[in-house]
């Protein structure tokens, strides 16, 4: 019986008789403007039940409540926003009633509001809490949404001219499969990660439960980036079963980082089969193996290029949309850290736009293999372990890739 009581009072602790809720969770405000939001209870039911004891029997008279409920608002970054009201009073006669809070910009940046209730009473208000972003210009904003439209789709189409190319030559001598077998992998695990993490609630839960103020980073435009990514590189897959290859092969050295992967993506779905580690974390490590993959798939393809000292085969059309989508990439994340005062994205978090620069860097480095070094390449040299002989002699690398 005192385990009961005992359970029962915990009951009554955690009783929530006022929920306290936000209408939206992001705000957007213009520096020195100001815009609000609204305050409500979910539960109007102001009701509270008082516990009394009748012999060995625990029970609760229901009883109305008419305390005062004192509402607070704490500000994450005082020097970047200011609130006003910063507390207001919920009366039993006012509870229905939502309460306007309006936000001003002082500096451009991000900060968070979170609602602190001083009663006993009404202690759920884990949902009440606004990201807020000060930006210095609209203007930026819809030029910053335009740009990551642009590169979108330019990262979306840049797959088919190699696939045009490939078609028009019935060959992919020139394509270094190392490459493609690496991008095939690396895009698989990027789509993983999207998907899972869009579409199982399980996955999206752990999220929110990890981080509770924070938003799914995966988007629409995500998912079907990554999706079609893999598709596309699969079509060109299906080419080199279809046209000819020469003697090209994936070499021995990618056969053996293709295996540390699969032992290493192996390893973790266990662990998180057997609930080691949470699934969560599973989708991490794919997206780990998609960043080291970025970073080294375009070394096979130079090296190819460099030892045949040509580019034929290789389509300069897929460069110049990579690299028009990379420059794209990290312009919109120079305007953004502008137009939020918000550098540390860039320089205290490096991977993002570092992985940009570096994928960048390589397209420039194959623009002049192809424009300087190889541009007047028209045979081939007989070099093992490559294949050439699907070209005719004396055609121009200019004029096939």
């Amino acid at each position: 019986m005192i385990f009961l009581r005992y359970i029962c009072f915990l009951t009554l602790l955690v009783t929530v008789w006022a929920d306290f809720n936000v209408s939206t969770h992001d705000l957007k405000v213009l520096l020195y403007q100001k815009e609000a939001f609204t305050v409500y209870s979910t539960n109007v039911d102001n009701v509270k039940y008082f516990p009394r004891t009748c012999g060995d029997t625990l029970l609760f008279d229901r009883k109305a409540v008419t305390e005062n409920v004192t509402v607070s608002i704490d500000i994450q970054h005082k020097d970047l926003i200011s609130v006003e009201p910063s507390e207001f009073n919920v009366t039993n006669d006012t509870w229905k009633v939502p309460t306007k809070i309006y936000v001003t910009g002082i500096a451009a940046g991000h900060s968070t509001l979170n609602l602190n209730v001083v009663s006993s009473n009404a202690a759920h208000f884990s949902e009440a809490f606004v990201r807020v972003t000060v930006e210095k210009s609209d203007t930026i904003y819809h030029v910053s949404v335009v740009v990551g439209w642009i590169y979108f789709l330019a990262w979306s189409i840049s797959f088919y001219p190699q696939i045009y190319s490939n078609y028009k030559r019935k060959s992919v001598v020139g394509l270094n499969f190392d490459y493609l077998s690496l991008n095939i992998v690396g895009f698989i695990m990027y789509a993983l990660f999207n998907c899972c993490l869009f579409w199982i609630p399980e996955i999206e839960q752990e999220y929110f439960n990890r981080y509770p103020k924070g938003l799914n980073p995966v988007q629409v435009n995500d998912i079907f980036f990554s999706l079609h990514a893999v598709f596309a590189t699969v079509i060109t897959i299906i080419q080199c079963f279809i046209y000819e290859t020469g003697s090209q092969r994936v070499s021995t050295t990618a056969r053996i980082i293709h295996a540390i992967f699969a032992i290493f993506i192996f390893t973790s779905m266990l662990l998180a089969i057997t609930v080691v580690i949470a699934w969560l974390d599973f989708l991490y490590y794919c997206s780990y193996v998609k960043l080291c993959i970025t970073l080294i798939k375009y070394v096979p393809q130079a090296f190819y290029n460099y030892r045949r000292k040509s580019t034929v085969g290789w389509s300069i059309g897929n460069i110049f949309l990579d690299f028009t989508g990379g420059i794209l990439s990290m312009l919109q994340m120079i305007l953004n850290a502008y137009n939020y005062d918000d550098w540390e994205s860039i320089f205290g978090d490096p991977t993002k736009f570092g992985l940009g620069f570096f994928s960048v860097a390589f397209d420039v480095f194959f623009i002049i293999q192809h424009y300087v070094l190889y541009r007047d390449r028209k045979d081939y040299l007989d070099i093992p372990g490559d294949c050439h002989g699907d070209l005719q002699e004396g055609t121009s690398s200019n004029t096939l890739a």
